[in-house]
């Protein structure tokens, strides 16, 4: 199997939420000496596979928590050095 074919099978895991084809997909991965960036991701994937395979898995995201945290920072860097907390409280609050 080629590169852009690993790429792809790991893309339709990830898009169909097919977690449990992730072990297969590491193994192909070793097996081909020509990848070591890849065979490094995967690597790196099997230090924690039970956390990968259920985030593959499952429909559940943190898209929207990760969105105001990137508010809240945002709001934090503009005001940085200006006013206090209880401005910054305020703003934060009055942004939603």
């Amino acid at each position: 199997m080629s590169s852009p074919s690993h790429v792809r099978a790991f893309a339709h895991m990830v898009t169909d939420l097919r977690g449990d084809q992730l072990p297969e997909w590491i193994a192909s991965v070793r097996a081909s000496a020509d990848l070591p960036s890849l065979s490094r991701f995967a690597h790196h994937l099997e230090r924690d596979l039970d956390a990968v395979v259920a985030g593959l898995s499952q429909p559940w995201n943190s898209g929207v928590v990760e969105g105001h945290v990137n508010l809240i920072k945002m709001l934090k860097r503009q005001m940085f050095g200006r006013a206090g907390f209880e401005f910054l409280r305020k703003r934060v609050l009055l942004s939603k």
